[in-house]
């Protein structure tokens, strides 16, 4: 497991565990779920730890918060060498399955639609335009992820994961105009999942991915729009919700809270249910069923983690 010191490293070693795995976490970073301190880009690091391992759960990564204060050659060091390293050392070790955390920030401007067009609807189909050295070196660490299976045969399967960060919102404009549970609940809608979810689908991932050999999967609540929705979330996502959960506007109204005015894309996990057996159990509806019922709605997982940061001293909105 790499990246066992980052949130959802942190919970891929607490669900491994209590599932009876024996796990080897690895971080650049100590902590509880940390077995091995060393860089996943260190050759010598990478072949001690996947000597006798059935599997690696790749989370290890600079994410986008990093982008302010790392350089791109750092990216390009940990999101593409250090999947390389990793890749080929997991061939060299005989593994039987490699799972590799991505995002769907990899789809960068794809995501946002023309003027006057429709929210995008985004599935594994859509071509990614990354918009930052993140995105670009996540697609990279994509692609050489799908050419060590080619090559060697290596069963490998992609996640990218929507947000499931606890952290407040990056843009200043949206912590100001909204509560941030607030923000949180309206993104079940459309691009936001809970950990535990995640959690779920690296464990499935990491047991089929010999049946499938290589897939890329969006991992996301499940959303309850359709394609016929997304002019109307575009220019009026507020009503959309209202028809589809009536009960919504009450809750929202007690809370003080609002409603995006307008919704531009649009996650579909579909491929990843079907194909996985995913069933993820966090979605909007159960978000606003726990407000209702004056219930914590995230999952028992997301409360034990909490935030954990990006960065070791003070660094913008995302700190530890």
């Amino acid at each position: 497991m790499t990246g066992s010191a980052g949130h959802l490293g942190e919970a891929l070693v607490r669900v491994l565990r209590d599932g009876g795995y024996d796990v080897t976490g690895v971080d650049v970073r100590a902590s509880a779920g940390t077995t091995v301190v060393g860089s996943v880009a260190d050759r010598d690091v990478a072949r001690d730890c996947l000597a006798g391992a059935d599997a690696v759960l790749h989370a290890a990564t600079l994410h986008k918060p990093h982008v302010g204060s790392h350089g791109k050659r750092d990216f390009v060091d940990t999101n593409v060498t250090g999947t390389l390293t990793l890749l080929e050392e997991a061939v060299a070790a005989g593994v039987g399955s490699f799972v590799f955390t991505s995002t769907t920030s990899a789809f960068g401007r794809a995501l946002t639609p023309a003027a006057g067009e429709p929210a995008a609807w985004i599935t594994e189909e859509v071509v990614p335009r990354p918009r930052n050295i993140y995105g670009v070196t996540k697609t990279a660490a994509e692609d050489l992820c799908e050419l060590v299976h080619a090559e060697h045969g290596l069963p490998v399967i992609v996640l990218r994961t929507s947000r499931f960060f606890p952290e407040g919102d990056d843009d200043e404009a949206v912590r100001a105009a909204y509560d941030d549970a607030n923000v949180k609940a309206n993104e079940f809608l459309h691009r936001r999942v809970d950990v535990a979810d995640v959690a779920d689908a690296h464990l499935l991932a990491m047991d089929q991915a010999a049946r499938i050999g290589f897939g890329k999967y969006i991992i996301t609540a499940t959303t309850p729009f359709t394609q016929a929705d997304l002019a109307g979330l575009r220019d009026d996502a507020p009503a959309v919700v209202r028809r589809l959960f009536p009960d919504y506007a009450a809750e929202y109204a007690r809370r003080g809270w609002r409603m995006f005015p307008s919704i531009g894309r649009v996650y579909v996990n579909a491929r990843a249910r079907a194909d996985l057996g995913w069933t993820p159990r966090y979605d909007f509806r159960a978000f606003l069923d726990a407000l209702i019922a004056g219930q914590d709605p995230r999952s028992p997982l997301a409360r034990a983690i909490g935030a954990k940061g990006y960065h070791a001293r003070p660094t913008g909105i995302y700190t530890s």
